[in-house]
């Protein structure tokens, strides 16, 4: 009994001590880089499940995921079922894009900015995506620029299916425009530090 008491004990202080490791990689990117990291630690796993439930694995397309940071949206992405090579991930950071590349084998990172997808994906910028899981901090940026963003996001997934973007303001943090796109509210999550708003962007037409 004692052996397992100690195996356990071990398996927590290793899970722990990742957790700590994640965060404090997390907090020294936002250091180096406070435009390109909206918060000062990772995403709760309760957020990243409750953003990765509206993937369809059902419709065999790929998923896009932006602002992966350390890769706690990206695990929980693949726990819904999406295959590792049916997820492309796009990481602005250096730093986290290498330490992604070697945490989550198969899965298709690239290093670049989400501002830009059609350099940034290349070769996969006519791929159609099922969704979009953003975790990019529109709020570090001007209006503009966070609508012309949505917008690009939602011309490369089919009509009626969701970009799904974390934020940690009251509000959308993209101005409604209901002849162009839908903005609802998917959550409010209080169990993520800071607490963190969902919110979600159709086509409709």
């Amino acid at each position: 009994m004692k052996g397992n008491d100690m195996t356990l004990r071990m398996k927590v202080k290793e899970r722990f001590g990742k957790k700590f490791d994640d965060e404090i990689r997390f907090f020294k990117g936002w250091v180096s880089n406070t435009k390109a990291v909206g918060a000062i630690i990772p995403t709760s796993s309760v957020t990243a499940r409750r953003m990765a439930s509206v993937v369809s694995t059902a419709s065999g397309l790929p998923v896009l995921e932006l602002g992966p940071g350390t890769g706690v949206i990206t695990k929980a992405i693949l726990g819904a079922g999406i295959a590792p090579e049916k997820l492309v991930s796009v990481e602005f950071s250096t730093d986290f894009y290498n330490y992604l590349v070697e945490r989550f084998h198969g899965v298709n990172f690239i290093n670049g900015d989400a501002f830009d997808l059609d350099k940034t994906l290349g070769d996969l910028k006519d791929t159609t995506f099922d969704s979009v899981i953003s975790a990019v901090p529109l709020l570090n940026f001007p209006m503009h620029r966070r609508v012309e963003l949505i917008e690009d996001l939602l011309s490369r997934i089919p009509v009626g299916r969701p970009v799904v973007q974390i934020s940690y303001g009251p509000l959308s943090p993209v101005v409604a425009m209901p002849d162009r796109y839908q903005i609802s509210h998917l959550d409010f999550v209080v169990r993520n530090i800071p607490p963190a708003q969902l919110w979600t962007y159709r086509r409709t037409h």
